[in-house]
């Protein structure tokens, strides 16, 4: 984040959204806001709020991109919630809450995942000691009673090899590494996971209690295991994921886990129009006017009750995204208005919109289904006025049927190339050129059909 200006924010997005800037610099002057709230004196620290955002735009224009980009870029995490399934609290419907307690939950677990991919190093050595210890169990005083049969023993140690096996265990790694025993099973014992869930309904919320009784389960009962014949590959990558778990500090984890989500934390809320509704309304207003009251805490800044730990919002950032059709954000209560000071209206997307989306990104569709062809051996040639005739076509059936925006690409992307995503396997040429006569040749119809390209298009 230190080195990340404003500027170079909304260049780094600039590679993955077309347009939109003004949405990007709001978004890109907050997040600069939180490092310069790093190094303000600490007294002052915890005063300065983060200033959250509403973006207003149809769908398909970018708001959900701009904001999982964002997350991406700075490593801060994020998640992505619908306001429209929330209800009042008592009403049916998921606890508001719970959004908190999903990002710790996403944030603990990639956390986990980074220092297991940390240590795989020496999780790798430690697996390979304990598969040699399979392969070649420790030699034992030969009695009448323990003598083993040469021919249940998983390996007969040669005769010239030293009393402790440890010539024979440097033989066996290098078959080991070299994947010569990679056809040998053995026997190993691996954890039965199947728990049984029970999910139980209390004010905490019915996610947090389903996990918080498995929890209790799992302490209370004894660790179930099973043993399982598996390849010696198989087996090497189940003892090494084990030993990874096992040299990973949960505590520090969930520590670093509680500090960046209070701290980065992102919580992106679509539909936010979804909840608003005339103040003193009646029947499912009244209901939308109760989600934004429980959310109006967790946007104030409160503490909330997780599996691991309290976790305080004061600090997390709000991003809060809608269509707005037929409502307007002055329809939302009053205090949760004051908690998102910076609106930003995002502009539809045209057919000029259209043609840089399908050309400019580094992930433009036209690249990713190119690529996809590619894998068959077949080269497609788009020529510059196929890609703006598809433009055209895609802002027109915008216009005629319903604004998705981007996302109206995609479907006539599909359509256009349907027969030859199909028959690429089987298609000797390995150059094909797509024109304006075939794209109007596989949409023209539908196109002209209004109420074909509403079911199709």
């Amino acid at each position: 984040m230190s080195n990340l200006k404003p500027s170079e924010i909304v260049e780094e997005l600039d590679k993955y959204i077309v347009g939109q800037h003004n949405a990007k610099r709001s978004v890109a002057i907050a997040l600069r806001n939180r490092w310069r709230r790093q190094q303000v004196p600490e007294d002052l620290r915890d005063e300065i709020a983060p200033k959250n955002i509403i973006l207003i735009g149809p769908t398909g224009v970018g708001k959900t991109e701009i904001a999982r980009r964002l997350a991406n870029l700075t490593d801060s995490p994020l998640i992505k919630v619908e306001a429209s399934k929330f209800t009042e609290v008592g009403y049916v419907g998921r606890d508001v809450e719970s959004m908190v307690r999903d990002l710790i939950e996403l944030t603990v677990n990639n956390l986990k995942v980074r220092e297991q991919e940390s240590v795989q190093v020496k999780a790798r050595e430690n697996a390979e000691e304990r598969m040699l210890d399979l392969l070649l169990p420790p030699s034992e005083p030969t009695t009448a009673l323990t003598s083993t049969p040469a021919v249940d023993r998983p390996f007969d140690p040669a005769p010239e090899s030293t009393p402790d096996g440890s010539a024979t265990r440097e033989k066996l790694r290098k078959l080991l590494r070299s994947g010569k025993m990679d056809q040998r099973t053995v026997d190993l014992e691996v954890s039965d996971k199947s728990v049984p869930m029970v999910e139980v309904f209390s004010n905490m919320g019915m996610e947090e209690m389903g996990i918080n009784f498995k929890d209790m389960l799992g302490g209370l009962m004894p660790k179930s295991t099973k043993r399982r014949k598996i390849k010696v590959p198989e087996a090497m990558d189940l003892l090494a994921q084990e030993e990874a778990q096992g040299l990973v500090d949960m505590d520090r984890v969930v520590k670093l886990a509680v500090e960046k989500v209070e701290q980065d934390g992102i919580i992106f809320l679509d539909e936010i129009d979804k909840i608003a509704g005339k103040h003193g309304g009646t029947g499912p207003d009244v209901s939308r006017e109760g989600v934004q009251r429980d959310l109006l805490p967790l946007v104030e800044g409160s503490t909330v009750t997780t599996k691991y730990g309290p976790v305080r919002t004061d600090h997390i950032l709000f991003i809060a995204a809608g269509a707005f059709h037929t409502i307007k954000p002055a329809d939302l209560i009053p205090e949760l208005q004051g908690r998102f000071p910076i609106r930003v209206e995002l502009s539809s997307l045209g057919k000029a919109e259209f043609y840089r989306i399908l050309t400019e990104p580094k992930n433009a569709l036209l690249l990713q289904y190119l690529a996809l062809l590619r894998t068959e051996g077949l080269e497609v040639v788009f020529t510059d006025g196929t890609i703006r005739e598809i433009s055209r076509i895609a802002e027109e059936v915008n216009n005629s049927t319903e604004n998705i925006g981007a996302r109206r690409l995609h479907t006539l992307m599909e359509k256009l190339l349907e027969d030859i995503l199909f028959d690429a396997p089987d298609m000797e040429t390995e150059q094909m050129e797509i024109d304006v006569a075939y794209v109007n040749r596989k949409l023209k119809d539908i196109m002209e059909n209004e109420d074909l390209s509403r079911y199709i298009l």
